[in-house]
């Protein structure tokens, strides 16, 4: 079929843009929502579950983040897979792989099942947003990236604001033959994943030359402004391991397993917080729950607009970072009532919005060759925030008996996040300095 060359009067980087959105960004984004309910379901499950199975604040926080250590083994291997055989097989083996391993939380009898059947979800499912970042990094221009990475991110907060009223709604509701509700619902959230594994292997196109949505001027163009859009462009091994060797890089790391820390601290246990503070009942925690995820959601993504415009990227980390702990210490502080309500919105918007800008930092920084390992390497160590930050508040929780001491360190990880960032940008302007005075 013939094709129109893009013409050079119009804008090809906002034609090619708007299509990449709609054929790619908002797909990928079903996955990320339906991961992100699956991941964190457990923190709603723990309502009743804990109480059934025994389980103390303790073994609880272990087991919600014994995830992230499958999640953090299994994160450089998958992203070699998606290399080896292309984004639609790779996609659909670990969607999948993670819509069986969720709907065996329906039959967990003991701790230990918990820990197994979790590991294995972190497992199945780790890959999942490096190889996501990776396969759009390839299709977005530059002056979009914060953007257009904003779109699956915030996802993340709509998965919150969807699975928190579903799970508290799936946990009131009465089922036949005894089928106690907590097991109900991870078997109702875990379904839609079977279906997005079939989705994956029919729909996504493995790079450019295979969409057949973009016409040739298009696909010419991506090729030639974006890194990693065309096949055959193996880095050389030295390349590759770049990252490993880069202090930005290792900063970099470090400020994303402070954002997943603060994250993964509110996901895991803010649904206890607000019953325990509350008593309302599962439904209705589940909506108040969703408040500061719906404004995390909104902010994210003003957050990223505001970064693509001003091309600044590390304030718009470091602020919302600071301000987000702040808030959320002000809501324990002032309690149920409005003011505490609307500190919590507030703080879960900060906390939250800060994710897009980041990931607009990496490409920028580091080379093509390593921007794969330097991905993979920036996930791994966040992948160790939510295996040591929801159990270290489960441990200060069953100590103290207050959620003071697991608020106090959510504040203290927020205040070290706005550090590094700072630390992160004084060390790429140096970068940049030295770059130049070697070109002179």
């Amino acid at each position: 079929m013939a094709t129109q060359p893009i013409n050079p009067a119009t804008d090809p980087e906002s034609a090619i843009g708007r299509k990449v959105i709609r054929r790619l960004v908002v797909p990928c984004a079903f996955f990320i929502l339906i991961g992100a309910i699956d991941r964190t379901n457990v923190g709603f499950a723990a309502l009743q579950m804990n109480q059934a199975l025994g389980l103390s604040p303790a073994q609880y926080g272990f087991g919600a983040g014994v995830l992230f250590i499958g999640y953090m083994l299994a994160k450089y291997p998958s992203v070699l897979l998606y290399e080896a055989v292309g984004m639609r097989r790779w996609l659909a083996a670990i969607t999948g792989a993670w819509a069986l391993c969720s709907m065996a939380m329906a039959t967990v009898g003991s701790e230990w099942e918990l820990y197994a059947l979790r590991m294995l979800i972190g497992f199945a499912e780790g890959g999942l947003s490096s190889g996501l970042m990776l396969y759009l990094s390839h299709w977005a221009p530059e002056r979009y990236r914060a953007s257009i990475l904003a779109i699956p991110i915030v996802s993340i907060s709509v998965a919150q604001v969807i699975g928190a009223p579903l799970s508290g709604w799936l946990l009131d509701q009465t089922y036949p033959y005894g089928i106690a509700p907590w097991r109900m619902m991870f078997l109702v959230e875990a379904a839609p994943a079977i279906v997005l594994a079939i989705f994956a292997f029919l729909y996504f196109p493995d790079v450019p030359e295979q969409a057949r949505w973009l016409d040739d001027g298009e696909r010419n163009w991506l090729a030639a402004n974006v890194s990693g859009a065309t096949k055959g462009a193996d880095p050389v091994q030295g390349e590759r391991w770049a990252a490993l060797r880069s202090p930005v890089g290792w900063t970099c790391a470090a400020v994303w397993y402070c954002i997943l820390a603060s994250n993964y601290g509110l996901m895991f246990w803010l649904p206890q917080m607000v019953k325990g503070l509350s008593g309302l009942s599962s439904t209705a925690t589940g909506l108040v729950v969703a408040l500061p995820w719906a404004a995390s959601a909104v902010g994210l993504v003003l957050n990223a607009r505001h970064s693509d415009r001003t091309g600044e990227r590390f304030l718009h980390v470091a602020v919302p970072a600071l301000a987000g702990g702040a808030l959320l210490l002000c809501a324990y502080l002032l309690g149920p009532g409005l003011a505490g309500l609307l500190a919590l919105i507030l703080g879960g918007a900060c906390t939250g919005c800060t994710v897009a800008a980041f990931w607009a930092i990496p490409p920028q920084l580091l080379k093509p060759g390593a921007l794969a390992m330097g991905i993979v390497m920036i996930n791994m160590l966040g992948s160790l925030a939510g295996a040591t930050v929801p159990p270290l508040m489960g441990l200060l929780r069953e100590a103290t008996g207050s959620f003071l001491p697991p608020t106090l360190l959510l504040f203290g990880i927020a205040g070290i996040c706005a550090t590094l960032s700072m630390i992160a940008r004084r060390q790429a302007r140096g970068g940049a300095m030295q770059g130049l005075a070697q070109a002179i």
